[in-house]
């Protein structure tokens, strides 16, 4: 009796550890639960070209939209798109969305909240300014009126700005436009849609490269659940296998 006893604690409590460690993990029985329904579910801002924007028949389009596709299809699940405001993506995954990619820098504040791929891009930001400015350094920044996207990498530089006026946009061409309308002296936006920003308004604006103001370079991340090893491995292993046939490359001199 008193064996039988034993043994049946033992296996309640060898029951409670599995279920204990699955929790912490993120997956289940070694898979992870963001592919388990055959859908990954992926939230971006379609505001951010080339790397996502809305494209001609109204849906999310862009670099960062084809990769994640050619990610699903690597890991044989369907990939639907969420277009949302970019301040909401990170709190979104585990809830909303499996994973968010968005041109999304990786740093130690949203370390603390979701996990992060690979990177798969390096940038920089960069400083737009009327044709007629005189800014040309970080120090004529100062004092200045800068228009950026909530929540993004140039949000983080103005507040170190002395003196500099924050003006968020919850779409980066909404602050270009007040640039170009005289409301801003200045936009703060990543490389490659200021390049884009700047040729469609080539009379209007100029495009000024980061590294002259200091700007360190930046990584892009696709960001996942905290502790969903399983998701992150396998993204990872498609991204490489992505890289290793050629298909990043040609999404590259596609998009880029």
């Amino acid at each position: 009796m008193k064996k039988r006893i034993i043994g049946i604690l033992l296996t309640a409590a060898l029951s409670i550890s599995m279920l204990a460690g699955c929790g912490a993990s993120g997956t289940t029985g070694g898979e992870s639960e963001a592919l388990a329904d055959g859908v990954l579910t992926v939230g971006t801002n379609a505001e951010f070209p080339p790397f996502e924007y809305v494209g001609d028949d109204g849906e999310p389009d862009g670099f960062d939209i084809a990769l994640i596709n050619a990610v699903g299809e690597k890991l044989g699940v369907k990939v639907e798109v969420e277009n949302m405001e970019f301040d909401s993506l990170v709190s979104s995954i585990g809830s909303k969305t499996d994973v968010a990619i968005a041109g999304m820098t990786v740093t130690d504040e949203r370390k603390q909240s979701v996990d992060f791929s690979e990177p798969y891009f390096d940038a920089v930001q960069h400083v737009l300014v009327p044709a007629d400015s005189t800014i040309a350094s970080y120090e004529d920044l100062e004092g200045k009126t800068i228009g950026c996207q909530l929540g993004t990498t140039g949000d983080f530089i103005i507040e170190e700005i002395e003196g500099a006026s924050d003006q968020q946009y919850n779409k980066a061409v909404d602050a270009v436009n007040d640039l170009i309308n005289g409301r801003l002296d200045a936009v703060i936006v990543d490389s490659n849609p200021a390049e884009v920003f700047t040729a469609n308004y080539p009379d209007k604006i100029r495009d000024l490269d980061g590294e002259t103001f200091g700007f360190e370079t930046e990584q892009y991340a696709i960001a996942m659940p905290k502790g969903d090893k399983v998701l992150a491995e396998a993204i990872n292993k498609a991204i490489n296998e992505l890289k290793a046939d050629g298909t990043f490359d040609a999404l590259v001199k596609k998009y880029l």
